[in-house]
């Protein structure tokens, strides 16, 4: 069976839960990017801009000191760092910045919470002249001052959000209030595979160049697949990005890594898919962490792009088909992976692919020596230099 269905289902997750406003226009938006998908010179036109402007392919480098400090594994990264702007958010605006030109808009929007998705969107819109506005919450505001400054620098207007948590969720919901009053110019860019359909398929879709590199190069260099894949989890793109060439090779684990924040046990996490119900938000259906009463809870993480209560439905299809491994580590072990591989092999990763990282240890003390691991090195740590100085 194709994921998703023909009404954006991924088993019960997913679907399109929004205003009669946006409907008509997620429906049209679906009908123009199947197209669009599907036709060479749009795919032509966007591998063209991967490669030329954002720097891909990535390397598959191997971490050798690491590997040697885990002892049992033989560990690659993916490295997403290297991309323009610093993550992997470049690969999803600039296929959605394509298919926003292709339908006429002339504004976009975006939400981002570690700013990473912001500077991306930012940067995609100077590239092509495009109006852009981006809403960010207050708290992520203070912790990511660098990646403000970069957006506004590229002539995106950053707008505080002030309600709520003050974070991601909140930032994502005043993006929504923004597009349904202007749906005839404006084209919002979701940063993740989360949000109504037919957002998850496309930006999974755009992110898919991720595994498909990976798969690639893993091959020619251990003439086998991987037995485990690694990848932080909060809406969830880099992870899928990663995962999807893989769902048809069973015998490679996907682990995705959540943020435990200060506890499991504790109100302060973001682990939705470990600790959360099935609920409804941002027009989707998929787990999320919500009270007794079906509001949605705070979440909370030392990474500010971990820190979102809800998680894309593929994300909530593949843990209960048990074709995923949904994992949590807390901010301390997060810190100690940044640190980790920082001194092993002199890269600073960002704090949300830390926690992928700290994942490592735990890993190989259940594996058995030689067992081999892809981790997502989704992002760079700048933005996250200020945050760990303070910390530590």
């Amino acid at each position: 069976m194709a994921l998703p269905d023909k009404q954006g289902h991924f088993g019960e997750f997913g679907g399109r839960y929004v205003p009669e406003t946006l409907m008509t226009l997620l429906i049209d938006l679906e009908k123009q990017f199947k197209a669009l998908n599907k036709n060479k010179a749009f795919r032509d036109e966007f591998a063209f801009y991967l490669r030329e402007y954002a720097g891909r392919p990535t390397n598959l480098y191997f971490a050798e000191r690491l590997g040697r400090h885990l002892k049992t594994l033989k560990v690659y990264l993916k490295r997403e760092d290297l991309l323009h702007t610093g993550a992997h958010k470049i690969n999803n605006t600039l296929g959605q910045v394509l298919v926003a030109r292709r339908m006429g808009k002339t504004r976009i929007i975006a939400e981002t919470g570690a700013g990473q998705h912001g500077v991306a969107a930012a940067t995609t819109a100077a590239l092509f002249g495009l109006e852009c506005v981006i809403y960010m919450g207050a708290q992520d505001i203070k912790r990511q001052s660098l990646n403000v400054f970069r957006m506004k620098l590229l002539g995106a207007q950053v707008i505080p959000v002030t309600s709520g948590s003050r974070t991601l969720k909140d930032a994502m919901n005043e993006a929504i209030r923004d597009w349904v009053t202007r749906v005839r110019d404006t084209f919002y860019i979701i940063g993740s595979v989360a949000g109504p359909h037919p957002y998850p398929l496309m930006v999974r879709e755009f992110q898919a160049v991720i595994g498909l590199e990976a798969r690639k190069q893993f091959l020619a260099k251990e003439r086998k697949l991987p037995d485990h894949l690694v990848a932080c989890v909060g809406g969830g793109s880099n992870a899928m990005g990663l995962f999807h060439a893989f769902y048809k090779d069973k015998g490679v684990g996907m682990i995705g890594v959540e943020a435990a924040g200060k506890g499991l046990n504790t109100r302060e996490h973001s682990a939705t898919l470990k600790k959360g119900p099935v609920g409804v938000m941002h027009g989707s259906k998929s787990n999320l962490l919500q009270d007794k009463d079906g509001q949605v809870r705070v979440a909370h993480s030392v990474a500010a792009g971990l820190d979102y209560p809800g998680v894309g439905p593929e994300h909530a299809y593949y843990q209960k088909t048990g074709r995923a491994q949904y994992v949590a580590v807390d901010d301390k072990a997060a810190i100690r992976g940044f640190k980790m591989l920082s001194r092993l092999e002199g890269i600073i990763p960002a704090l949300e692919t830390a926690h992928a990282l700290a994942y490592l240890e735990t890993l190989a003390r259940k594996s058995k020596k030689g067992t081999t691991v892809i981790v997502n090195l989704s992002g760079r740590g700048d933005k996250d230099v200020n945050t760990i100085q303070g910390i530590l």
